[in-house]
């Protein structure tokens, strides 16, 4: 017997922290046609959530998501405030990683289905009829793993068997598949790749992802973390404020991942061979970078902006965990009533790895 109302993190509006509410009594949803109900294990928190509540991703706002992370920014136009241009509707719950347990579905759906471990997709596309470059995020176009409870297309919501405990199995969907994106569309082989915030969530997963394709991965971290980030698989580890030309060569690298961008954004494109490949899913330290056109068509770089995924990225990354070809890192785990201090955490940036949310397994 499913309960009618549950645990939840509503967001209510942009802003700062204080627009999370916790509730008890949030409604139960229920699946409709082609969906699932999953029972949530764990939920990682990731930037984007935190991009979501503060509306970072509006036109005017031109600072790093830290600038306003905790207390949101006062010039933020709602009407293009997310990710994908639409405005949010509120209240929303949040959460891009939803990892759980199906307990119940909609019609067309096999109930054989009821009790699979399970990752939802974290970048929708069955509710946009799988158009080109059109998707929703879990957790920002819907409601997701931020509860008890969350709904989601069954064809989207893939069977997970491995030995993984829930919190890193959680870690997955967003952060995983943002790097395996970045390395796909950059088709990154057995050559030199430059990973910037590689101590992060998706920085992290990264490193571990194109060592698996043979690369040989120079990370670029705060060195406090170059022990934990050498750990995971990096060849080498830079400081994060290094100058890259000194330190790297002009021209030294194949492909740069970045998900900082900021100030030291040049220089990535001056350490990139001619004909290299730059790919981009974030700009943590700043979206308003400067670039030299010349560099540019004289060096016949390809830059590629990564955030709609081919269907096979996901599939993928669901082979490489049942095959053990990765494992995250779980820095922490939080009672989901502690979203503040998780939040607080993430943006303190001193973990390396993920911290994941765990909603109450019954109603309390």
């Amino acid at each position: 017997m499913l309960p009618d109302t549950m645990h939840a993190v509503l967001l209510t509006g942009h802003g700062g922290i204080e627009m999370l509410d916790y509730r008890t009594d949030v409604p139960v949803p229920r699946p409709k046609d082609d969906e699932v109900l999953i029972k949530i294990a764990a939920a990682g928190v990731n930037n984007t959530d935190i991009n979501t509540r503060i509306g970072w991703y509006s036109k005017s706002v031109d600072e790093a998501t830290d600038t306003g992370g905790a207390k949101g920014f006062e010039t933020v136009d709602d009407k293009d405030a997310s990710w994908s241009g639409t405005p949010l509707t509120f209240p929303r719950i949040q959460g891009a990683d939803a990892c759980g347990y199906i307990v119940a579905t909609g019609k067309n759906v096999d109930e054989a289905r009821i009790g699979e471990r399970v990752l939802v997709r974290n970048m929708l596309r069955s509710y946009v009829d799988y158009r080109p470059y059109e998707c929703w995020t879990i957790g920002s176009e819907c409601d997701g793993g931020f509860a008890q409870f969350a709904v989601a297309p069954a064809l989207e919501t893939h069977a997970v068997n491995c030995d993984w405990s829930d919190a890193e199995l959680a870690s997955i969907p967003c952060a995983y598949s943002t790097a395996e994106n970045m390395l796909h569309r950059a088709n990154v082989k057995a050559e030199h790749v430059l990973i910037s915030g590689a101590s992060g969530g998706v920085g992290s997963a990264a490193v571990q992802l194109a060592k698996r394709r043979g690369a040989t991965v120079i990370a670029l971290s705060s060195l406090a973390k170059a022990d934990e980030v050498l750990a995971l698989g990096a060849d080498r580890v830079i400081d994060r404020n290094a100058d890259l030309v000194d330190d790297l060569g002009a021209g030294s690298v194949d492909v740069v991942i970045d998900l900082v961008a900021g100030d030291q954004w040049p220089s990535f494109l001056d350490v990139l061979r001619r004909g290299g490949r730059y790919a981009t899913a974030g700009a943590i330290a700043g979206p308003i970078s400067q670039i030299d056109v010349r560099t540019l068509y004289l060096k016949d770089l390809s830059l590629f902006g990564c955030t709609f995924q081919e269907d096979e990225v996901f599939a993928n990354l669901i082979s490489y965990v049942e095959a053990g070809e990765i494992r995250p890192v779980v820095a922490k785990s939080y009672p989901l009533s502690d979203i503040a201090k998780a939040q607080e955490d993430f943006l303190s940036k001193k973990h390396t790895g993920k911290l994941v949310l765990v909603p109450p397994q019954e109603n309390q």
